[in-house]
């Protein structure tokens, strides 16, 4: 790579899935990607060569080598995505210029009192959004016409449908307006979900782009499902999908082993649930739920009902059983790892980074910034016509960020707030919000104050520079993308390391600090992800000197843990050895380029027996 070069951070802004698999970099005024698998640069053709050449597809780029096989799906799946919308707008292009059908719709009219109905039902038949006055008789000449044109084009209408002098029904091939287009497809979709009582949010299922897809590559003439046919066969081939995907999990426990996830959480109406579930690189799979709403969870009753679901697993195939940190998990958990030397209980590491979280929000300072944001979202969410006026002045963007617990979406709502600062100020210093008579109200002033107090912003910087390495750290451990186990220890280092930084006196950062170690104590010292550091060699080959000692006699606790057979633990030895000074195989320079982007798991070391 020419020293020319400069690294350029790929924004958020970039939604397309191949950017995440892309470096980007600045040569004087031209931008150039890099393939963060195979290393090839490109000079040109956008993101859209770069999916190409991700996907395989010969023509306008190379294939890579080296892309894995889920990524390489991904890609062409998202290229059948765009062929399938070209195609789309192709035919909704060729369906609205073609005169035609509205020609014969006009001329087929007994008289013009009937010509507004008829060729609105036209309009209809070829999807287009209409109003009935823009049509006009043919008297009206050619000038009225173009009054007409310059009117729809001055309102920005979508649709620029006009007569022309003979009396014909025309649309404008500038008139494409897909967005428009679209709502009637919108709220032929709102109004299935309404009417079924479905969640707005079941348009979040990973499922829901796929059945739009799906139907969309059919085109006209689709016809939907039939109720026998959901209760028959449908649900028969998806049952059948479900159990492949748990077999396919469950095959390769034997070799990677699993972890049991123990989730328990009360529901508003006060019943006590404890759900079981089995977690590999393959995927989830849900186990078992108990209602313990009438049973005393107790230390006995945990360790009897974690011991069934282990047994049931199988104890060889579970390496650790996961659960929340509270007293009589923990004294469940050690009679469970006497009763199964080879496993570990350990502890969530996104619910102890929450409780983090909510000691930070209990902070006196901290907690007083949050109050004064929480009094914003209340006010703006509260009023339909306040809201939409924010999104109009964010583009669309909410105030409010969901995340993974109440704790945490106090702090990203915090960060989206920074994020949207100047947006905000410029609305509550708009004559638009002047005018408005919510801005009069005590909620309102109180908005504008808190907007446009300095002070305000200043702590809601400190905070997100506190509390953002940590939010990191627990998207790292909810991922479902990637094993976490290789990354969460070294996360936790760098969250400390960040929030030293900007804070800079030990008196200061040491507040926090200590906050994190009350939490964090369990997990720090877990051999588990000592052993998940050392065996990353993205974190090992990074240190300068020797690993610390705990970080290595926890990986040398886990192998006599796991693999109680001493020939296959002298077996590991030789290859750790090897690992360590990156010798034979791991000192290839394809084995020095992938430290970076291959997952720990992925590495020949993770695949030694068990």
């Amino acid at each position: 790579m020419g020293s020319n070069l400069e690294p350029v951070p790929i924004t958020s802004q970039k939604h397309d899935p191949a950017w995440k698999h892309v470096q980007m970099f600045k040569n004087g005024d031209k931008v150039q990607l890099k393939c963060i698998y195979c290393l090839k640069m490109f000079k040109g053709g956008g993101i859209h060569r770069i999916k190409e050449h991700l996907a395989c597809q010969k023509g306008n780029a190379s294939t890579c080598s080296r892309v894995p096989h889920d990524v390489r799906l991904h890609m062409q799946q998202s290229l059948d995505g765009v062929v399938v919308k070209k195609r789309r707008k192709q035919r909704i292009e060729e369906e609205i210029m073609s005169v035609n059908p509205l020609t014969t719709v006009v001329n087929s009219l007994p008289n013009n009192n009937n010509r507004v109905v008829d060729v609105n039902q036209g309009l209809q038949a070829i999807g287009v959004e209409h109003n009935s006055s823009l049509v006009v008789n043919p008297g009206e000449g050619m000038s009225r016409n173009m009054e007409r044109r310059k009117k729809m084009r001055a309102t920005k209408n979508p649709a620029a449908v006009y007569a022309n002098s003979e009396g014909v029904i025309a649309v404008e091939k500038n008139g494409l307006f897909p967005k428009k287009m679209d709502n009637h497809i919108y709220m032929a979709i709102g109004r299935f979900l309404y009417d079924i009582g479905a969640p707005f949010d079941a348009v979040n299922s990973v499922y829901f782009q796929e059945m739009v897809d799906a139907i969309a590559s059919r085109g006209v003439g689709f016809e939907r499902p039939w109720h026998h046919e959901l209760r028959g066969w449908i649900l028969k081939n998806s049952v059948e999908e479900v159990k492949n995907d748990i077999d396919r999990c469950k095959m390769t426990w034997g070799r990677t082993g699993c972890s049991i996830l123990v989730d328990q959480w009360t529901t508003e109406t006060g019943k006590i649930l404890i759900s079981f579930l089995a977690y590999c690189p393959e995927g989830l799979v849900f186990l078992r739920s108990l209602d313990a709403t009438e049973i005393s969870t107790s230390a006995d009753f945990l360790y009897d009902l974690i011991k069934q679901v282990v047994e049931e697993v199988g104890a060889g195939q579970v390496v650790q059983v996961i659960t929340s940190g509270e007293e009589q998990y923990g004294i469940a958990g050690r009679r469970l790892t006497d009763t199964f030397p080879t496993l570990y209980l350990s502890p969530s590491a996104a619910h102890c980074i929450d409780l983090i979280l909510e000691d930070f929000g209990n902070l006196e300072w901290i907690s007083a910034v949050i109050e004064q944001a929480r009094s914003v979202t209340r006010f703006v969410y509260n009023y339909s016509a306040i809201l939409n006026m924010v999104k109009r002045y964010t583009l669309g963007n909410d105030i409010v960020d969901p995340s993974f617990s109440h704790f945490a979406t106090n702090f990203t709502t915090l960060k989206r707030m920074v994020d949207l600062k100047h947006n905000l100020q410029a609305l509550v210093t708009s004559q638009e919000w002047a005018d408005s008579p919510y801005s009069k109200q005590t909620a309102g002033l109180e908005m504008l104050d808190c907007l446009s107090n300095q002070t305000f912003w200043s702590s809601c910087d400190m905070i997100v520079c506190l509390t953002a390495p940590l939010l990191k750290v627990m998207r790292i451990a909810s991922s479902e993308m990637r094993p976490a186990m290789g990354y969460v220890y070294a996360g936790m280092y760098r969250a400390k390391e960040a929030i030293k930084k900007a804070l800079g006196k030990r008196e200061e950062y040491m507040v926090y600090w200590n906050i994190i170690h009350h939490r964090w104590e369990r997990l720090w010292h877990h051999p588990l992800h000592a052993a998940g550091f050392y065996l990353n060699p993205k974190f090992f080959y990074s240190i300068q000197g020797d690993i610390h000692g705990q970080i290595v006699s926890g990986m040398f606790d886990c192998i006599e843990r796991l693999v109680p057979d001493t020939r296959i633990q002298d077996k590991i030895i030789k290859e750790i050895n090897l690992y360590k000074s990156a010798s034979g195989d791991f000192g290839r320079k394809m084995a020095v380029r992938a430290r970076d982007n291959l997952l720990p798991c992925k590495w020949p070391i993770a695949h030694s027996p068990r």
